[in-house]
């Protein structure tokens, strides 16, 4: 088995609200990247992945507040790190972001590489201009960025071309974690797959060793993942090889998900398309039972009461209360 990257147990954070309260936006969430493999996370809007992508990095800056849980990079626990330690030793090394919205993160008034130069002199590296010249030249040259675009100013570049940019600053340091926060949304579809291409030519030439790939359009990940975690209302329901979760989901919610989108395959592209009913719930408010059962089709009784388990089947794992064989024949029959 390929070593582990990043192992997260338990983890729980949350918003601080100005009344007092807490939101758990990332409440238990438990899960590994392993080295070699691109891990897809996927879920509706509002479900707490760009939260978890933020708790990933160590990033508390009130209102987000660290709660309880272990995020460990390599041999490092980094929820005992200071914030200082943390940018010198963790951040751009072994763990880098791709930020939602990432082509509003550049400075509007600096040329590229000056914010190249501010980013690796932030880190703690003392290198010179010309160094900083050359390391940004190379990289961008690995990554089809022609070197005019080092000496731009952010304005004088189309949206595809900021975004792939950021890939290639966020990367500049070679990070063995990657986590890229939507990376594709707002794109038209030819320039998403520039985008991808970029980040799987960043993972296959072995600039990162790994990729989280955040989205919410989860037939996306059936051209990048090797597996995905689906979240909702701040936990992970369901955890597997992207043919599982993609063409055989268990948990309602992932079935649900997949049947809300227009996907390729010949074999299910025929299909209904079905809208999920209701909202997610309140994550304000205590939640008892399946967070899913208000919009589920399978619900029961039992659904409502206590703190669902996470059940495995295989490789594949899952937070319901039924059996596999049982969501097997209500999915075939829902087909």
């Amino acid at each position: 088995m390929s070593e582990s990257l990043l192992q997260v147990h338990d983890l729980r954070t949350y918003y601080a609200t100005r009344e007092g309260n807490s939101v758990f936006a990332v409440d238990g969430v438990s899960l590994e990247c392993r080295e070699g493999e691109i891990l897809g996370i996927a879920g509706e809007s509002g479900c707490g992945k760009s939260t978890l992508a933020l708790s990933l990095m160590g990033m508390y800056f009130r209102p987000l507040c660290y709660d309880r849980g272990t995020i460990q990079i390599g041999s490092t626990e980094i929820t005992t790190l200071s914030p200082e330690q943390l940018r010198l030793t963790i951040l751009g090394n072994e763990i880098a972001y791709i930020p939602q919205a990432a082509m509003n993160v550049l400075n509007p008034t600096q040329r590229i590489i000056h914010f190249i130069r501010d980013i690796i002199h932030e880190h703690g590296l003392d290198k010179s201009y010309d160094e900083i010249y050359e390391l940004a030249r190379e990289r961008f040259a690995a990554l089809n960025l022609p070197e005019r675009v080092l000496r731009a100013y952010p304005i004088e570049l189309s949206g595809g071309m900021k975004q792939r940019v950021v890939i290639g600053i966020s990367s500049i340091l070679d990070p063995r974690i990657l986590i890229a926060d939507e990376p594709t949304s707002a794109l038209d579809v030819s320039t998403q797959k520039a985008v991808i291409k970029t980040l799987k030519k960043l993972f296959d030439e072995g600039f990162v060793r790994s990729i989280i790939f955040i989205t919410h359009e989860l037939q996306v990940l059936r051209h990048i993942a090797d597996r995905i975690a689906v979240m909702y209302a701040g936990q992970i329901v369901e955890t597997g090889t992207m043919e599982q979760i993609l063409f055989k989901p268990l948990h309602p919610y992932s079935k649900a998900l997949m049947d809300s989108i227009v996907v390729p395959e010949k074999e299910i592209k025929a299909k209904k398309l079905y809208g999920i009913p209701g909202d997610p719930p309140n994550l304000a408010e205590p939640i008892v039972g399946c967070r899913f059962a208000d919009r589920c089709s399978y619900v029961t009784d039992e659904c409502r009461i206590g703190d669902i388990a996470e059940r495995s089947d295989g490789q594949q794992s899952y937070r319901c209360i039924h059996e596999p064989e049982q969501l097997r024949s209500w999915h075939g029959q829902s087909n």
